[in-house]
């Protein structure tokens, strides 16, 4: 069995399609993990480590207000991470990760609170895009290598959903459209 980094790769590569990473709590995992996968080049595109939190808006033009409202750490900024950062490198896809690894709780938020996020063309998804709430235990590397797993699981989840999307439409179009 492939890891998921690498899965991801060969489907984004069979697809002809890019992506790109915006990370935060993860500082650099995901597109490590991303680019050991053989044949990354042709399907990953770049990433930012918004590490700081002004990062996110001025790099990857999270909302202002939003982060000053709820912090970093929010559902809202994980999406807009994932949006901002396929449109800033000019990718099909974004994934994000933003998130409390420890020790200490951030923004009112317990270690273990993690946001990851996937953004892809909006004619694929419904809505663009999809974030997902998880509630991690473990110490701080613990934390960020779910983080990690969790955002690439999400990515897969979504190009899976949108190529079974794509499969039926092909299906209705060869049954008549019925």
């Amino acid at each position: 069995m492939n890891s998921p980094a690498t899965e991801v790769v060969r489907l984004l590569t069979v697809r002809g399609e890019t992506l790109a990473v915006a990370e935060s709590l993860t500082g650099g995992l995901v597109a490590a993990d991303i680019t050991a996968a053989p044949g990354a080049s042709k399907a990953f595109r770049g990433s930012v480590t918004a590490y700081a939190t002004e990062l996110k808006h001025e790099l990857l033009g999270v909302d202002a207000a939003l982060l000053a409202a709820r912090g970093a750490v929010d559902a809202q900024v994980a999406a807009q991470m994932a949006a901002g950062v396929r449109k800033a490198l000019g990718a099909d896809w974004g994934i994000a990760t933003t998130g409390v690894a420890g020790p200490d709780e951030q923004d009112g938020k317990p270690v273990g609170t993690v946001y990851v996020a996937v953004d892809g063309p909006a004619s694929k998804l419904s809505d663009g895009g999809k974030v997902a709430s998880l509630r991690l235990n473990g110490d701080r590397a613990e934390i960020r290598m779910e983080s990690v797993r969790s955002v690439l699981a999400l990515l897969l989840q979504e190009l899976a959903s949108e190529q079974t999307g794509n499969e039926r439409a092909q299906d209705t179009e060869r049954n008549g459209g019925f």
